[in-house]
């Protein structure tokens, strides 16, 4: 939305004009002060205050003013669907159109980034933090559930070899998912080698001392 100027013969009536015309509460407007305004010498050269004014932008229009930006220079077009629940400080964003694996990228790495910097620009001066996901074509879960099959198949091996089995280096979340489907695991267990963005997780046998 582009500035509109609002004048009145103060600043506080130049705001009240402009949250009528908007149909707003004044802590939804942004405004700049064009002139301050004067009353004169009894009444003579007096000048009005002026002010030009717009609605604040929401967390929602942030963060699809800005995907649009993105999306436009990579000439794709893609339908975003934003849930924001306000109390919980949470905002899920759903991707949908004819090319989101470019979107994807490798291993999901294109959408992550996308995810971070739409975090980047959300909490930009926000007072509580708000926990950004991004996702298309419920690619999140179906990576979550690959992961758990893949610690699995890999806690199988190490039982089997008893040698220990490094994975291909990983962001945090997936690491975590690593972790948390083998945490619970009697035989196996595991931790993180290596430096961003080589870091990876490893899986060993367990170490049983004996009574």
């Amino acid at each position: 939305m582009d500035f509109i100027e609002f004048s009145a013969k103060t600043v506080n009536d130049a705001i009240t004009e402009a949250c009528q015309k908007f149909v707003v509460t004044s802590d939804k407007l942004e405004y700049e002060i064009i002139e301050e305004g004067s009353s004169g010498f009894l009444g003579i050269g007096s000048k009005p205050a002026v002010i030009k004014a717009k609605v604040k932008s929401s967390v929602q229009d942030k963060a699809k003013d800005f995907l649009k930006s993105v999306f436009e220079a990579m000439n794709l077009v893609v339908v975003v669907d934003i849930q924001y629940d306000e109390l919980n400080n949470t905002m899920n964003i759903d991707l949908s159109g004819d090319e989101m694996g470019v979107l994807i990228g490798k291993r999901g790495q294109t959408l992550d980034s996308l995810q971070y910097l739409v975090s980047l620009v959300v909490n930009k001066d926000m007072e509580d933090y708000i926990h950004v996901k991004v996702d298309t074509e419920n690619y999140r879960q179906r990576r979550k559930e690959t992961l758990e099959n893949l610690a699995k198949n890999i806690s199988y091996k190490v039982k089997r070899t008893k040698r220990p089995v490094s994975l291909e280096p990983m962001n945090p979340y997936e690491r975590r998912i690593i972790h948390s489907a083998l945490q619970n695991d009697k035989y196996v267990t595991t931790h993180s080698e290596g430096d961003e963005p080589f870091r990876h997780v490893v899986v060993v046998l367990k170490k049983y001392s004996k009574s």
